[in-house]
Order: C-alpha cells, then structure tokens, then sequence
C-alpha cells in the first residue's frame, strides 16, 4: 500500500477531525449560548429585547454569508498555513468579540460585538468543515457530520457554566472570562491544523454509489455549474421548510393547547420537545453522514427527506397529543439538521477537493437565503387560521427535494464527473481550466 494510502487511513487525520470539532466546540455558545445573555443585558441597561436581540441576528448573517471569505483566505494561503491562520484570526475576533461585549454599554457597541463575533465564527466553520471533507473523501458524510454536531451541541459542555457564573458575579464578567479563555484556545488549537498535502488523502476507489469528482472546480467554475445551484436550491428549500416549523415550536405548542402540559417527571411538553429536539438536531448529522457513506448521497436525501416531509404532516393533523408532538417535532429536528453534513459532502463529491472550503461555504450561504424564508409561516398562518398548511407547505419542500435527488440531481452529477474526467485527460486541460465540458 502506498504511503499516501496509508496515511489517509492513519490516524493523523483522525487528530485532525478531533481538532476542528474542538474548535466549532468553543465557538457553538456564540449562537447557542447567547440566549443566557438576554435576561441580564435587558436588566441592567433597560434595552428592549428586540433591540438586544437585534445583536444576534447580525451575527447569525455574518456567521453564515462571511463563511466564504474565510474559506478563500484559507484556500489562498495554503494546506499548511491556510487552516492556522484563518482559525487562529478567528478565535483572536471571537476572543475580542465577548471582551466588547463585557464592556458595552451602547447598543453599538453591543452591534459591533455581533459583527466581530459573525466574522470570526464565520472563518473558523468555513476551516473546519473544508477540513473534514478534505482528510475525509472515504468518509466525508461522517466526519462533515461530526465536524458538525460539534457546532450544534457544542454549546452543551459550556450552557451550564456560562448560567452559573452569571448568577454569581454578572454577565459582564462571564462574556469577559469565556471570551478571553475560549479565544485563547481556538488561538492554540489553530496551530494544530492543516489540510492534507496534494497527494495525502486519496480518493476511494470509484463508485457509482459515491461518485466523486477528481477534477477539482474552481469557485468560479462551480458557480457556473448547473449542479451547484440545483444543490443550493435543494438546501434553501429544506433548510427553509425546517427553519418555518421549528422557529414556531413554542407558539405552535402553546396553540395546540399543551405547551404547558406535564409529560414526563413534571416537565412540560415544550420542555421535553426543546430536549428531545435538540439531541436530535445533533445526532442526525454524524448519523446521516455515516448513512450516506455506505448507501451515497441521494438514497439518503430521499431516507431523510422522505421521513421528515411524513413528520410535518403528522405534527399537523396528531399534535395536539403532547407524546406525538414531542415524537413529530422529534423527526423534523432529525431530518433537517442533517443538512449541515450531507450537501457538503455532496458538494465536495461533485466539484472536488483542491477548493472544497471556499465551495461549501459558498453553498452554506443558503443558509442564510433560507432564514429570509421563514416570515412566510406566520403570513401562512394568519391567512389560513391554521398552522397545518404550513406544515403542508413544510411537507411539499421535502417531498419535492427528494423528487429532484432522484430524477435531477444524481443523473446531473454523473453527467458532470464523466465530463471533467474526459477533459482532465484531454490535451492542454488540467485542473486550472476554466472552461471544462458540462459547465456554461
């Protein structure tokens, strides 16, 4: 076995993985955290909760559309410098970020905060998941996955401390603590990661179960690529659909009439749905990774989507019983969050390696599109008096996206990675190309 060979299946890489979980790790309470913050804030400068919570909306946009600033600057500098010292200026503006926020005393100052925090959030997601499905091209669902559910219940081993120490010595002591502690050890870990050099981590064998592509696509290319943008499409359209019910949850309970409703050791149904859903939102990701590994991305997409679109329609017409509601609201977190891992790895597969940061960044701004989607549920909702159309409107998004894995996006991708493979052998064309068959 080739040394390269080998070292793909090392455990180097592994160290590698552990490192970028790490990191989305201490960067997960920016999002997940914030809500702890609130409460206090409005408390000792008297700002509306809608002003306060104006800081995270700009964080959640710069998080999700700076993403592809970061993946280029790491693609620009390179496998052994571009991942150091993107993460490493990441975690010095997450550090910088809360010490603003220990200190503000303006709403923008609390704006300015948001928009540091946004920005190196941003580099340190667009590293780590270029990361993962660069060491990963026989595994990409699965440590995309991991990679991941680090950023979705990373939030989980600092929620506890981060409440205690706000009750004990104030919430500007605790964003100054957490933010210099957190941005320190992003600061050291950075200097732990790299991307494989060319020729390290080499493909799997070919398979019509997980096609790949070993022409790599420039950004430019890609955006030209009909594949792309069926991709984006398809992420926008479950992202939104997801984002339109659980955005929703505590109003939807509340209106089903069970919000307060005991279910299990006293605690209210909401309650146990926001658990249930949550442990489900970061267990799909590494689960449907790993599961698209084995069978390939689209017979997953339609396993997913499949099941999600059946969840929606079921939490409409079964709700109102506090165990089904929990069940349903259950499925739609498992079969939403894993977007996060399958259309990266779908990307990556489709326009290779060489500029998977900057590609899955780019594509992980339909994040952001999706969010823009979400006022419609409550427009849905006040004409029609119930919340079963949206859940109906909800339903159709998935059920659609799993008609377009089958009969639009497989075949198209085949399509594409047989052309870039004949132009890869063709006189002349290499990877720099930027004009390849199959790509207006």
């Amino acid at each position: 076995m080739p040394a390269e060979a080998r070292l793909t299946r090392g455990t180097h890489r592994w160290w590698q993985l552990v490192f970028g979980v790490v990191c989305m790790m201490l960067i997960a309470n920016l999002q997940y955290g914030w809500t702890l913050f609130v409460q206090p804030i409005r408390q000792a400068h008297g700002w509306s909760v809608a002003e306060i919570q104006l800081a995270f909306s700009i964080f959640i946009a710069l998080e999700t559309w700076l993403t592809p600033a970061g993946g280029a600057l790491v693609d620009a500098l390179g496998p052994r410098r571009g991942p150091k010292l993107t993460v490493a200026l990441g975690g010095l503006l997450v550090g910088i970020a809360w010490v603003i926020n220990a200190y503000a005393d303006s709403l923008a100052m609390l704006y300015l905060g948001a928009v540091v925090s946004g920005v190196g959030a941003g580099f340190i997601y667009a590293t780590c998941v270029g990361n993962a499905v660069k060491w990963f091209p026989d595994r990409r669902g699965l440590a995309v996955g991991l990679t991941a559910a680090g950023f979705g219940a990373g939030a989980a081993v600092t929620v506890i401390p981060i409440k205690a120490m706000i009750a004990a010595s104030g919430y500007q002591h605790t964003f100054l603590v957490f933010g210099i502690a957190q941005g320190a050890i992003l600061v050291a870990v950075a200097w732990l990661l790299r991307t494989p050099d060319p020729g390290e981590a080499l493909p799997p064998s070919p398979s019509r179960k997980l096609p790949q592509s070993l022409y790599s696509f420039t950004p430019r290319q890609m955006l030209r690529s009909p594949v792309f943008w069926l991709l984006y499409v398809m992420f926008v359209m479950v992202s939104s659909s997801g984002l339109m019910a659980t955005a929703q949850l505590a109003l939807i309970a509340s209106d089903f009439g069970i919000s307060d409703t005991a279910l299990f050791l006293g605690a209210s149904t909401l309650a146990v749905a926001l658990v249930v859903d949550n442990v489900m939102n970061g267990a799909a990701r590494p689960f449907f990774g790993w599961v698209s590994d084995q069978i390939g991305r689209e017979p997953t997409m339609v396993i997913a989507f499949t099941i999600g679109g059946a969840s929606y329609l079921l939490l409409g017409s079964l709700g109102a019983n506090p165990w089904l509601f929990v069940l349903f609201a259950g499925l739609i977190f498992f079969t939403w969050g894993e977007i996060f891992s399958l259309f990266p790895s779908t990307c990556t597969d489709a326009f290779g390696p060489k500029y998977a940061t900057v590609n899955t960044s780019l594509l992980y701004t339909a994040k952001g599109a999706s969010a823009l989607l979400v006022p419609f549920a409550n427009i849905i909702k006040t004409a029609t008096g119930s919340w079963y159309a949206v859940f109906a409107v909800a339903a159709a998004m998935n059920f659609i996206v799993v008609i377009l894995a089958l009969v639009v996006l497989r075949p198209l991708r085949f399509r594409q990675a047989r052309a870039a493979s004949e132009a890869m052998v063709e006189p002349g064309l290499n990877g720099q190309s930027e004009a390849i068959p199959g790509v207006r």
